[in-house]
């Protein structure tokens, strides 16, 4: 008999996948955990488990071969050194989010291209002020997006992108294979180089030790002008100190983001008034049918697993994802 651990905090939710795991692989055993104490009595004899693992559980679980992580990108600290060293394989929810967060994407770069940061103020003012004739528009056949991290939520933006007529340039620090889409992919050493040509900058990439604040002064002064830049990630990639210095200065046009490197932003943060900025508070992946979508991922791997078939959604635990 196989052991899949289920680690505290439970929910409804997680305790439903537990019943629902146990009836559909009838050789798996899965121990729910209630709490730290519960989750310590049972690790040591755990072949696999989801959710966070403290270090002190990592130290006792000696039998551990797998560890689902609860999130497609968990927060800085998950990939502790304990976990990092630890001969367990790591799974994550990659995947889920693909088509709500190419949509809040596109919501972003058509919202900039039609002006919409001029208008909603204006709307709530009840002020009727076209902006001069042609104007304020970014015809998106003439336009280049940037889209560092093509995974699946970046392939997804690029494929919506290229519907509407966009040039898009990808950098990806994994992926060799141009998807749909994308016209031209390049490594991270690239990017530098690509800024200048970009008129929407997207990041989708997550947090880890090479993209932490990556994003900062010196990459938004090579920027056009003219351009915009959305950030879906994670906010520990971008320097918002460096972004409010750059919008000020007219170093960039405008920028959407839905995610900060404090969280909630604070409610005196200059980003919330600045003109041309568009805030949405960290929402791109909202969307129906995301816990069945974990809970398919999850169910797959217990299948996997018991059946000594390779995992899906494997992490580079020292790369975090």
């Amino acid at each position: 008999m196989t052991t899949l651990l289920m680690l505290p905090p439970q929910n409804p939710t997680t305790r439903g996948w537990a019943s629902r795991l146990a009836s559909a692989l009838p050789q798996l055993s899965v121990v729910v955990a209630e709490s730290e104490a519960e989750a310590a009595r049972a690790v040591g004899d755990a072949d696999a488990a989801f959710g966070t693992m403290p270090e002190p559980l990592i130290r006792d679980a000696r039998r551990l071969r797998w560890l689902q992580a609860p999130q497609a990108a968990p927060p800085a600290g998950y990939y502790s050194p304990g976990l990092i060293a630890h001969a367990a394989t790591v799974t994550n929810f990659r995947e889920i989010y693909n088509d709500h967060i190419g949509a809040h994407i596109m919501a972003f770069v058509l919202a900039f291209a039609r002006d919409f940061p001029r208008y909603l103020p204006q709307q709530a003012r009840r002020e009727w002020k076209p902006a001069p004739l042609d104007t304020g528009v970014v015809h998106l056949p003439e336009a280049t997006a940037l889209i560092v991290g093509v995974g699946g939520i970046g392939a997804e933006a690029a494929r919506l992108a290229a519907a509407f007529g966009m040039t898009v340039v990808g950098v990806d620090a994994r992926r060799r294979d141009a998807p749909p889409g994308v016209a031209e992919l390049h490594g991270p050493e690239a990017l530098d180089a690509l800024l200048p040509r970009a008129d929407f900058v997207i990041l989708t990439v997550p947090h880890t030790p090479a993209t932490e604040e990556f994003m900062n002064r010196a990459r938004f002064q090579k920027m056009k002008r003219s351009a915009f830049f959305i950030n879906i990630g994670r906010g520990k990639t971008t320097r918002l100190d460096d972004l409010v210095a750059a919008l000020r200065a007219g170093e960039i046009a405008g920028a959407g983001l839905d995610v900060f490197e404090q969280e909630p932003l604070p409610a005196d943060h200059p980003l919330w008034t600045m003109p041309g900025v568009l805030i949405t508070p960290h929402t791109a992946g909202f969307g129906p049918y995301l816990d069945e979508r974990r809970f398919e991922i999850l169910l797959d791997n217990c299948r996997r697993f018991v059946a000594g078939q390779p995992l899906r959604n494997v992490v580079d635990k020292s790369a975090w994802f």
